[in-house]
């Protein structure tokens, strides 16, 4: 992918949520960009800090830049946290992300979506379809593993905080060092930069420690159904899935099986990264970026 010079700087912007709490989003590139902006929709536990890359690289493209919008959902990041901890599910923080499209003046983007990202992206094509011009899907799709939704409940409720930021990158290490063999001692402590902040001298998490209650229900002997009509609902648009080789969240035979459904899929393997990849690597980065302007050719 061509790059210019990194004209555009990262900014903090903060929208109003139908219920009043203020949603902060990072906002890069042209605001009257001739290309469609890309929304950026994190995991369940992340923020727009994992987004910086691939946004930076999108705003900054010689040959179509675009603008590029990260969503701290409600209890995350920069975000209010909710005094009703019911209020971190999928439907409520769709709603959130529609309200960021509205008060920024975006009436259709791209999506791209990590784990519970991709979960809003389909939620959002049956309920604001108009909205999506293509989606991102990054590790996850409708069936899911119940190996990676029983790992991720392991550690969402743990109420321990590393004593500094070293303990912080080698816990990182040890808890999906096996999914990510390849980063280095300088990725992890980005890692961690990127899930914890410093306040008042203490490391903390950046998100409501109540969102383990999401997972509450995630049983072994249950599995959720898989969300079919979701995917499905998507058939207008342009569809992309990045999958981790090493994932535990979406297998090889859920990529087959969404291929199955729709076989203009366009599926990039990370082959060296588990859940969810990074999208700071040059070859995803430039295969979205070819992607987005397949979008933008879409009538």
């Amino acid at each position: 992918m061509s790059q210019a010079l990194s004209s555009y700087s990262l900014s903090s912007v903060y929208c109003q949520s139908s219920d009043g709490l203020k949603l902060h989003v990072r906002v890069i590139g042209p605001a009257d960009a001739a290309t469609l902006p890309v929304l950026c929709l994190p995991g369940l536990t992340r923020t727009t800090d994992d987004f910086d890359v691939l946004a930076t690289a999108l705003a900054n493209d010689a040959s179509a830049p675009r603008r590029v919008i990260s969503v701290d959902y409600r209890g995350r990041g920069l975000s209010d946290y909710d005094r009703d901890p019911a209020k971190y599910a999928v439907p409520i923080e769709a709603g959130d992300v529609v309200a960021v499209a509205e008060s920024l003046g975006i009436s259709k983007a791209i999506m791209v979506g990590t784990s519970r990202g991709g979960i809003i992206a389909m939620l959002l094509a049956m309920t604001k379809p108009d909205l999506l011009a293509g989606v991102v899907l990054n590790d996850v799709g409708p069936a899911l593993e119940m190996s990676g939704l029983l790992r991720i409940k392991g550690y969402i409720g743990d109420r321990t905080f590393p004593a500094n930021w070293d303990v912080a990158a080698r816990r990182l290490r040890a808890l999906f060092g096996q999914n990510f063999p390849n980063l280095t001692d300088e990725d992890w402590m980005a890692w961690a930069r990127r899930a914890f902040r410093e306040v008042d001298g203490k490391l903390q998490r950046t998100y409501d420690s109540k969102l383990s209650g999401a997972f509450d229900g995630i049983d072994r002997a249950k599995p959720p159904p898989p969300a079919w009509k979701l995917f499905d609902a998507m058939k207008n648009v342009p569809l992309m899935v990045i999958h981790g080789g090493r994932s535990d969240l979406l297998s090889d035979q859920g990529v087959k099986d969404m291929q199955a459904r729709r076989p203009d899929l366009d599926v990039v393997e990370v082959a060296d990264q588990g859940h969810a990849p990074l999208l700071a690597e040059a070859p995803t980065i430039e295969r979205i970026a070819a992607f987005c302007v397949r979008c933008d050719d879409q009538p």
